[in-house]
């Protein structure tokens, strides 16, 4: 199959409110050189020019959160171009962003921007700039264990008060008044968080600073802050420590909270449960990250999560790929090209939606992440 394929046949739209994540470019995929420095193998270029069929092995790394999405992905690619054969190992964001700011891989996926440091590295590895594109959203839900109580409805301010432990007990009066309806049993909370560093967490606390930031006092970061609960590795790990305790309670990516019991969001003058409309909607309703430049496919997204706007759901992660717009060999080029095609293709995103409850991207977002992958190219 050849990149053509993938296209949209529409023409591609400025970039509207819709910027994203700054991020890294990558290196060698298993079998050719691809880092900056590399000898273009001219009969490879000869043959594979961008547009041109997709073979080989293309490795990436990075977020676990979209491991689900990304095996998704994988199958898809390699249905539609058989000899092409995706690797990525779901090492976490900072794993990831470390592998390509360092040349280890083609690309990666990232739960957040690359600081300072990082876009220094990642332009340095690239030699002609990167891109990075949100092509990952799904919700974060707040998931608990409460036999026979499905939904809570919880302000900004509760959560976090519940998860600094400073709210300890599920019949406390603050759950008891926005839950006149519910039977709450006096019964002592678990906050159960991750032990690893996360994109996730990192997520998580940014919205919690955003939006109740009178009652959270840390400093957004993937390390969770606040010692004295249940910690566990992963999304996966966490919701199997929620579900084997009553009276826990959690914050995981959405698709993998099972028959947990969930949290509706106060926004506004509203409690909105998870979504992926209502996840989509935040990402819509957010402006560009400062620095974001959709000339250099720079699409850095400011999420808004203190947003009182109806029907969105504010915590939520949005997960990028990184890329390099130059690399040495055509046949990277191709293939890194080509898989980010499928990935934003509407075929890709229901892909993902389908394996892992994520939010399919807008049309409006598909051009301006078309315009960014239309950067890459053998240099």
């Amino acid at each position: 199959m050849t990149i053509s394929r993938l296209r949209r046949a529409t023409p591609l739209v400025g970039v509207a409110s819709l910027a994203l994540v700054l991020a890294a470019c990558g290196g060698d995929d298993d079998t050719t050189d691809t880092g900056a420095d590399a000898t273009t193998d001219t009969g490879t270029e000869e043959t594979t020019a961008a547009g041109g069929d997709l073979s080989g092995q293309l490795s990436g790394a990075g977020a676990s959160s979209q491991a689900a999405a990304m095996q998704a992905w994988q199958a898809g690619i390699q249905a539609l171009s058989p000899d092409l054969t995706v690797n990525y190992d779901p090492v976490g964001s900072g794993g990831g962003r470390e592998q390509f700011t360092s040349g280890g891989v083609a690309f990666a996926g990232s739960d957040a921007a690359l600081d300072e440091e990082e876009t220094a590295a990642a332009n340095e590895v690239c030699g002609g700039g990167f891109i990075q594109i949100p092509n990952y959203i799904s919700p974060i839900a707040v998931a608990f264990n409460l036999p026979g109580i499905d939904s809570l409805n919880m302000s900004p301010e509760l959560i976090a008060d519940v998860f600094d432990q400073q709210v300890t007990s599920w019949d406390d009066p603050a759950i008891a008044e926005l839950n006149p309806d519910v039977d709450l049993p006096s019964l002592g909370i678990t906050p159960v968080n991750r032990s690893d560093e996360s994109g996730t967490t990192e997520n998580f606390v940014e919205y919690l600073s955003s939006a109740a930031p009178d009652n959270w006092p840390y400093e957004p970061s993937g390390d969770w802050p606040v010692s004295g609960g249940e910690a566990a590795q992963g999304n996966s790990g966490v919701v199997q420590a929620t579900a084997a305790g009553e009276g826990s309670i959690v914050y995981a990516d959405a698709s993998q909270i099972g028959d947990l019991g969930t949290v509706a969001v106060e926004v506004g003058d509203e409690f909105v449960p998870f979504s992926t409309e209502a996840a989509a909607a935040v990402v819509n309703a957010s402006g560009p990250a400062e620095g974001a430049d959709p000339a250099t496919g720079n699409l850095a997204i400011d999420l808004q999560r203190d947003t009182e706007e109806s029907g969105v759901y504010p915590i939520v992660l949005v997960s990028y790929h990184l890329a390099c717009q130059s690399y040495d060999d055509a046949q990277t080029a191709a293939n890194v090209k080509g898989f980010l095609e499928y990935i934003i293709s509407e075929e890709g995103q229901q892909a993902a939606a389908d394996a892992a409850g994520s939010a399919p991207i807008t049309e409006e977002s598909r051009s301006a992440h078309q315009a960014a992958i239309d950067l890459i190219q053998t240099g």
